[in-house]
């Protein structure tokens, strides 16, 4: 947010006053001598408090609807903030608050979920070529809009545009690279989104001792580039009926999967970042109860009766029992760090679940009676969390 504004000003009320008038004189008794007309009736009209709304911001200037807006933007009341601002930007286009407004327009929309009426706002603005300061926050934003409305190639279009300029900002550079490698993996461009995220990190690595760089955009690369190594182990099945020498090499190119992505996600937690920390903690955990599941509800070897399944099965439990401890041992280190850092995000909170559900897992593979194998897991996973800008 920028600059923004003072009290409610009489200087649109009398256009009203005066139709009310107008509408007064209409109605009073007409002479004898007047030609008669005719009586129209007119539906009764309703006004709604959104009504009395607008009708109060239409009585005022654009420096008191950029002092409301500003005022009900810090009180999180971005509806009302949305309304002031777009009042401003559409009925003052030669005001010196203008652009700001649009600009404030548009952040309103985007916390209330409506990205493309954000993405209205944003576009007049935006400048990825050769815009600073305020165009190109505008720029970032577009993209932004463009990535919850799943339109990832414009978003990209914008951010490589950004990614590729020397006269931005360091910051803002690894940024846009890093957010147009998280749009390619979003467009399901796996190899692209790849090579630009691993670009990102290896132009962080050079910059790092010469420029103010946080750990946010890094942390973040690392990620993802983490859950794009989750794409490709989740990809790889496990089918028995495909012989036992394909169900091991399955097996195996599914583990380095696993592994390149915890190699990730570790990469990110050493960066130290918490958010991004504590979500790959809660990814690593996820992993290899995601394999343990996996393994467990994989298909019975064909040609086995009734008791061999259950052999092979106990058989099979005794195995991945350690993937179970594993897990739960990478959760309880993020939730531990998680405290630390003072961390209470969605990953957070998922970790929570997840460590009560393997200790369930546990407690029911260390009775005598063998256990029910757990349902298995919906197909996919969540998405990727959001790029924060």
């Amino acid at each position: 947010m920028r600059a923004m504004l003072s009290p409610l000003s009489p200087r649109f009320a009398w256009p009203l006053a005066a139709l009310l008038a107008l509408a007064c004189g209409c109605a009073t008794t007409r002479s004898a001598s007047a030609p008669r007309t005719e009586v129209v009736q007119l539906e009764p009209m309703v006004i709604t408090a959104g009504d009395k709304d607008e009708m109060a911001l239409a009585g005022l200037n654009d420096e008191e609807l950029l002092a409301l807006g500003t005022s009900s933007f810090a009180a999180e009341d971005y509806a009302k903030a949305a309304r002031c601002f777009s009042r401003l930007a559409d009925a003052f286009p030669a005001s010196k608050h203008h652009d700001e407004a649009q600009f404030n327009a548009g952040l309103s929309l985007e916390r209330l979920g409506k990205f493309a009426e954000a993405l209205d706002r944003f576009t007049p603005l935006a400048d990825p070529a050769k815009g600073h300061g305020d165009s190109l926050d505008a720029a970032f934003r577009a993209a932004e809009c463009h990535y919850h409305l799943e339109q990832y190639p414009q978003a990209i279009a914008i951010l490589s545009v950004i990614a590729g300029r020397e006269d931005v900002p360091a910051q803002d550079r690894l940024q846009a690279k890093v957010h147009q490698g998280i749009c390619q993996l979003e467009n399901s461009d796996l190899d692209a989104a790849e090579a630009t995220l691993r670009d990102s990190l290896a132009w962080w690595t050079a910059k790092k001792d010469s420029e103010r760089l946080d750990d946010y955009f890094p942390g973040q690369a690392q990620f993802f580039l983490g859950e794009l190594y989750r794409i490709h182990y989740e990809r790889m099945g496990l089918d028995p009926e495909l012989g036992e020498d394909q169900l091991g090499k399955d097996l195996e190119t599914k583990c380095e999967m696993l592994l390149s992505a915890q190699g990730h996600y570790l990469r990110a937690i050493r960066i130290g970042e918490g958010q991004w920390a504590t979500a790959a903690g809660f990814r690593i955990g996820a992993l290899y109860e995601n394999l343990y599941d996996a393994m467990l509800n994989a298909k019975v070897p064909p040609g086995l009766d009734a008791e061999q399944q259950q052999v092979y099965r106990e058989e099979l439990r005794k195995k991945v029992r350690i993937l179970v401890t594993k897990a739960m041992s990478i959760y309880e280190r993020t939730l531990a760090a998680g405290e630390r850092i003072g961390a209470e995000n969605p990953f957070i909170a998922k970790t929570r679940e997840s460590l009560d559900r393997l200790k369930q897992i546990l407690l029911e593979s260390s009775s005598p009676e063998p256990a029910t194998p757990p349902a298995a897991k919906q197909p996919g996973s969540p998405k990727p969390a959001k790029p924060a800008s």
